[in-house]
C-alpha cells in the first residue's frame, strides 16, 4: 500500500482509565508489538496507521491515546471535538475501570457537539480470563454497550487476540457512518477529512438510489 496516498483521514481517541492498556492496545496495532513494562502517557500520544477499507478505499488512521489520569483531563479534552471515533477502554479486572466507561462516554457526547462521534466498547486484558482474574462478566459489558448503543470486543494486547478487529470495526462503522450520511464532512472539523468530497458525493447518491426505488416499489405495492 503506497502510505502517500489515502482518500479519507479519520481521527480517533483512545478514552479509558489509566492502565487499562490503551497505549498496549495501539501498540499492538500499529506495530504487533506488546511490552510487558510500558510508561505510563502524559497528555496526549499520537500514532498513524493505514487502512484499506474495501477495495481501493484506503483510510489515514490518526489515533489520539489520551492519559486517563485526572491531572491531564484537562488536555485530552481539548481534543474530543476532532474526533470522530472513540475506543472507550476498560479492564475485566478492575471494576472501576468499566464503572467508569459511562462518565467517558458522557463527557466525549456533551462536549463533541453539534458533532458525532461513533464508539466501540472494548474489554481488555482478557487473557487474564483464564487465571480466574475477571470481575466484569462479558454479559453486563455487552449490556452495558447496548444501553451506550455500541458494539461490544473482549481483547488482549497480549496476546493480539482481537485488536486489529476492535480497530478495523470501529474504521468501518465510521467509514459506513460516512457513505450513510450518519457522519458529516464540516469545514473547520477535523474529524474526518476527505480528499475527494465529490467523490463521496456520488457514492452516497449510488448507494441511495437502491433504497429509494425499494420505498417507491413498497408504496406501489402497498
Amino acid at each position: 500500500m503506497d502510505l502517500t496516498l489515502w482518500q479519507y483521514q479519520f481521527r480517533i481517541i483512545m478514552l479509558g482509565d489509566s492502565t487499562v492498556g490503551k497505549s498496549s492496545l495501539l501498540k499492538r496495532y500499529t506495530e504487533d508489538l506488546f511490552m510487558e513494562s510500558i510508561n505510563q502517557t502524559v497528555g496526549v500520544d499520537f500514532y498513524v496507521h493505514f487502512l484499506e477499507v474495501e477495495p481501493g478505499v484506503r483510510v489515514k488512521l490518526q489515533f489520539w491515546d489520551t492519559a486517563g489520569q485526572e491531572r491531564f483531563r484537562s488536555v485530552t479534552r481539548s481534543y474530543y471535538r476532532n474526533s470522530v471515533g472513540g475506543l472507550l477502554v476498560f479492564d475485566i479486572t478492575n471494576r472501576a475501570s468499566f464503572d467508569h466507561i459511562k462518565e467517558w462516554h458522557g463527557e466525549v457526547c456533551e462536549r463533541v457537539q453539534p458533532h458525532k462521534v461513533l464508539f466501540v466498547l472494548v474489554g481488555q486484558k482478557n487473557d487474564r480470563d483464564a487465571q480466574g482474574e475477571r470481575v466484569v462478566s462479558r454479559e453486563e459489558a455487552e449490556k452495558l454497550a447496548g444501553q451506550l448503543g455500541m458494539p461490544y470486543l473482549e481483547v488482549s494486547a497480549k496476546t493480539g487476540q482481537n485488536v486489529r478487529d476492535a480497530f478495523e470495526l470501529l474504521t468501518r462503522r465510521v467509514y459506513q457512518g460516512l457513505l450513510s450520511g450518519e457522519v458529516q464532512l464540516q469545514e473547520g472539523w477535523d474529524g474526518v477529512k476527505c480528499a475527494a468530497p465529490q467523490a463521496l458525493q456520488l457514492q452516497r447518491a449510488s448507494l441511495a438510489q437502491p433504497s429509494t426505488a425499494s420505498k417507491n416499489n413498497k408504496k406501489c405495492c402497498g
